[in-house]
């Protein structure tokens, strides 16, 4: 029967208590959102919302066509400019999504001949694209510049070293500067995701690049999404112009995909603009997951210190995780649940999103559910 070894598999995940299914969530949902990841609170913000429609008035539902053909407008390239301010860089690409731009990072700059070195614990997006690439990939210990720099020091071709800059699981940040100079000892270049990053770290949350000191170097490109701290879709690349202009001609979901819908692009861009104006935002997102942390661990709850907006907590096992999620959403909270595949170290967890507009009683709330419904 064709298919027929999807329904072996569907069996396997139901006894592994693996199984995951889509739950529509309504306009006006009563739950108390840590979640999603939105870090400041943006997407529902009038100004954003309005950016959006504004856009839709001027532009239409659809890009209508690819980023070279049709679907680039005088929005995509005004957001791309003033991405790149923002976070420091020459040059910036938008794409369709943050997935689609580390494809386009990873499979472009990592060409036949390459070395690709990627940490073991980043997200799937980077995992793929090192899949994709034609160059060769070295996966090395999560957040191991020594190990980075040993992988580096065997090839004597073009490499590139691969990083989330904030780990999605955990919410650990990667050693930027100690990746930055195993990379500049071998001549490689670095590549870092800031999904998580930006609008968080970084003066007036311009990222983890920038708040490394490595924003604009000639050898480091950041990927994004736009999805998180921004509150809206899509995803950017941004680094030196020649590499950008090289992504231009060579990225395969820059050059075959339809571009940004040009409400994201509005959405992003009045996003970018009232986080210029409100940079307070980015650090009362980390002063939420500061103290989310400080009450979980305080009852006793086995929480990883955040370094940015997301807070992990620990789950004995996938079924107690996926109970325990369910119990607080029964209590009117949605915590996120990680489970394998999801996390490469096979622990599961209770992911929280320290949103920057959460109040004080909403973050006491949040801690006596996740107490109460503990498994």
């Amino acid at each position: 029967m064709a298919f027929g070894w999807i329904d072996e598999q569907a069996e396997a995940r139901r006894r592994a208590g693996l199984v995951r299914t889509l739950r529509p969530r309504p306009a006006d949902s009563p739950l108390l959102d840590l979640a999603g990841n939105d870090y400041l609170g943006l997407a529902r913000h009038p100004e954003v919302v309005e950016g959006a429609v504004g856009a839709v008035r001027a532009w239409g539902g659809g890009a209508t066509g690819s980023r070279l053909v049709s679907g680039t407008t005088e929005l995509h390239a005004e957001l791309e400019r003033e991405l790149a301010d923002f976070c420091g860089f020459e040059a910036a690409l938008v794409f369709s999504s943050g997935y689609a731009a580390n494809l386009a990072a990873v499979t472009a700059l990592g060409p036949h001949g390459s070395l690709i070195v990627s940490d073991a614990g980043n997200h799937a997006s980077l995992i793929d694209g090192c899949r994709l690439a034609r160059g060769v990939t070295q996966v090395v210990g999560h957040a191991d510049p020594e190990a980075v720099a040993k992988a580096l020091g065997t090839h004597p071709g073009p490499a590139i070293a691969v990083s989330d800059t904030v780990f999605s699981v955990d919410g650990d940040a990667a050693p930027l500067a100690a990746l930055v100079e195993a990379c500049r000892a071998h001549g490689a270049g670095l590549v870092v995701d800031d999904a998580h990053g930006l609008g968080v770290l970084g003066e007036g949350g311009r990222g983890a690049a920038h708040a490394a000191g490595l924003a604009g170097a000639g050898d480091v490109v950041a990927t994004a999404t736009l999805s998180k701290s921004l509150g809206s879709q899509g995803g950017v690349v941004l680094g030196p112009a020649r590499v950008v202009a090289h992504l231009v001609n060579a990225a395969r979901t820059f050059i075959f995909d339809t571009g940004l819908a040009p409400a994201a692009a509005g959405a992003a861009l009045a996003a970018l603009r009232l986080l210029r104006r409100e940079p307070a935002r980015a650090e009362r997102a980390r002063a939420v997951a500061a103290e989310l942390h400080a009450r979980l661990t305080a009852a006793g709850l086995e929480a990883v210190r955040p370094d940015a907006a997301v807070v992990s907590v620990r789950a004995p096992s996938p079924e107690r995780a996926v109970r325990w999620a369910a119990d607080c959403r029964t209590a009117g909270l949605a915590v996120g649940c990680f489970r394998p595949p999801s996390v490469p170290d096979g622990i599961s967890r209770l992911r929280l999103t320290a949103r920057a507009d959460l109040s004080g009683a909403e973050i006491e709330r949040a801690v006596r559910v996740i107490r109460e419904a503990r498994p």
